[in-house]
C-alpha cells in the first residue's frame, strides 16, 4: 500500500522470499572438477555465508536473534538466522540454539527447533556429473519475514553476491492483517513484479520471464545470464589455450546445461545418452 496503514495489533501477513541460484563452471579434467567444488566450498562457506544473511537483516531493517551454522563433509554448508522485527536483547538465547541445554552439549544425530517469528536460511549444493566437464555451484536462500519487513528490498545485493548464471526467485504473502476498522488487507505493498524489485543495471544482463498468480499474491520469476564471456567460465584454462573449435563446443556445452536448468527440464538427453 502506498500510504501507511494504521493497523489493529500486529501485522500479522508473513511474506516468504525463496531466492535460488546456480554457478556454471568448465572443468576439463576430473581433478579440475574435484578442485572447483573445493574451491567453491571454500569461497562459500558457512563464516561468509553468515556474514551474507547478516547484511540481508541489515538491509531489510530486522534484528538477529540467533545464529546457527554448519560446514558439511565433502562439502556444503548451511546457515540460519532467526530474526526479529524489532530489538529483544533481553530474550536472546546465549547458548545460540547450538544443542545446549544449562551449559551443556546434548548429543543428538538430529535438532529441531521452534521460531518464534521470521528466519532466513542458506544452503549450498556443489556438484558435478562424472560424464561431463561442467561442475554447477548452487545456492538456496530462503527468507521469511512478519510484519512490516519486507525481504524483496535484499534482492539486489543477494544478486551481486554470487556468480549467477540462472536465478529462480519465488515471493509469496500469507495471511491478512487488519487496520483499526477491522478492514482485512492480504497485502500491505504494491508489486506487480519481482522484476521491480531487481535494479535496471542487473536485468539487462538476463532474459527474464514471470510467473505471477495475483489472486494469491504469489510471484515468480526466472533469470538467464545472456551473455557467456569463456573466460570467466573456465577453472584452471586460458581462454588464449583453446582452439575457436573448442571455444565453441564450451560455450555451446554451458549454454546448454544453462538452458536446461532455467527451464527445469532435461532437454538434450538423447544426445547425452547417445
Amino acid at each position: 500500500m502506498k500510504n501507511k496503514l494504521t493497523l489493529y495489533g500486529f501485522n500479522n501477513l508473513t511474506k516468504s522470499l525463496s531466492f535460488n541460484i546456480y554457478d556454471v563452471c568448465y572443468a576439463e579434467t576430473d581433478r579440475d572438477k574435484n578442485d572447483y567444488i573445493e574451491y567453491i566450498d571454500e569461497q562459500y562457506n558457512s563464516e561468509r555465508l553468515t556474514n551474507i544473511l547478516c547484511k540481508v537483516v541489515e538491509i531489510i531493517g530486522a534484528n538477529i536473534l540467533n545464529i546457527s551454522k554448519q560446514d558439511y563433509e565433502p562439502q556444503g554448508a548451511s546457515v540460519n538466522l532467526l530474526i526479529a522485527e524489532g530489538q529483544l536483547p533481553n530474550l536472546i538465547d546465549e547458548s545460540c540454539n547450538q544443542g545446549k541445554l544449562n551449559g551443556m552439549f546434548i548429543q543428538s544425530e538430529t535438532v529441531h527447533a521452534h521460531l518464534d517469528k521470521s528466519h532466513i536460511t542458506v544452503h549450498t549444493y556443489p556438484e558435478y556429473h562424472p560424464n561431463n566437464n561442467i561442475p554447477i555451484f548452487r545456492v538456496d536462500i530462503d527468507v521469511s519475514t512478519c510484519g512490516m519487513i519486507c525481504p524483496l528490498n535484499a534482492l539486489n545485493f543477494l544478486i551481486n553476491s554470487f556468480d549467477s548464471d540462472i536465478i529462480t526467485i519465488d515471493y509469496r504473502v500469507r495471511g491478512f492483517t487488519r487496520d483499526i476498522n477491522g478492514k482485512k488487507y492480504y497485502i500491505d505493498h504494491d508489486i506487480k513484479s519481482i522484476q521491480d524489485y531487481i535494479d535496471d543495471s542487473i536485468l539487462r544482463k538476463y532474459d527474464a520471464v514471470d510467473v505471477n498468480v495475483y489472486q494469491s499474491n504469489t510471484f515468480h520469476t526466472k533469470m538467464l545470464i545472456k551473455e557467456i564471456d569463456l573466460q570467466n567460465y573456465l577453472f584452471n584454462q586460458d581462454v588464449k589455450e583453446l582452439s575457436p573449435k573448442k571455444r565453441l563446443e564450451i560455450i555451446n556445452s554451458l549454454r546448454r546445461e544453462m538452458i536446461e536448468i532455467f527451464s527445469g527440464m532435461n532437454i538434450y538427453d538423447s544426445e547425452i545418452s547417445d
